[in-house]
């Protein structure tokens, strides 16, 4: 009887499996089994994705080759940029220098202000210009502060000096102007104490 039991048992599972494996099967032919029309709106809305794909890559790629062209060169202009400080700092030695005569300085002046300019002129060709910082409000996207210099006719925050001037290739900044930049004075006042 035991034995019989567990055939009925093992049967009634049998036919359990059998029936969930039939019914996953109906559902796995429905979904087959699709209307032509929802095919076709199917197909639609994939071509359509596809399509907007392709086009944002376009502009993506679009956007990149612009931005190559047009700040291509940044890497090559932040090292040209080496040039004007040095020529800066030829100046500042030759005015510094003792051994020359004045008028040997005013020649050496007058070439290295040539080439400056000459540079200057090709790098606004080119679309970089100077950052303005003299009298100016401290603006952290253009300008890095290196010192305050404490000064009462100018507002806190204005740049008094410009230790390093900064260099702007159109709308993207090639390098911060180093910078001072004015503080107020600190009252120096001394407290008696009682005894």
């Amino acid at each position: 009887m035991a034995e019989e039991e567990n055939t009925i048992e093992q049967n009634k599972e049998d036919l359990n499996i059998e029936n969930k494996d039939k019914s996953e099967d109906k559902k796995v032919k429905a979904k087959k089994e699709i209307s032509p029309e929802q095919k076709v709106i199917e197909l639609e809305d994939k071509l359509t994705r596809s399509f907007a794909e392709l086009e944002n890559q376009r502009r993506r790629f679009e956007k990149e080759k612009n931005e190559a062209f047009d700040y291509g060169g940044m890497v090559f202009a932040r090292d040209a940029l080496n040039l004007l400080d040095n020529l800066e700092r030829s100046k500042q030695s030759i005015n510094n220098d003792q051994n020359l005569d004045e008028n040997s300085k005013k020649k050496i002046m007058d070439h290295i202000e040539i080439i400056l300019k000459d540079t200057l002129t090709i790098f606004k060709k080119n679309n970089i210009v100077p950052v303005v910082s003299i009298n100016e409000k401290l603006d952290p996207n253009k300008h890095q502060a290196m010192m305050e210099i404490e000064e009462d006719s100018k507002e806190p925050g204005t740049i008094v000096q410009e230790i390093q001037k900064g260099f702007m290739l159109k709308d993207r900044l090639l390098r911060p102007s180093l910078v001072g930049v004015s503080k107020k004075p600190q009252k120096n006042e001394k407290k008696e104490t009682k005894k």
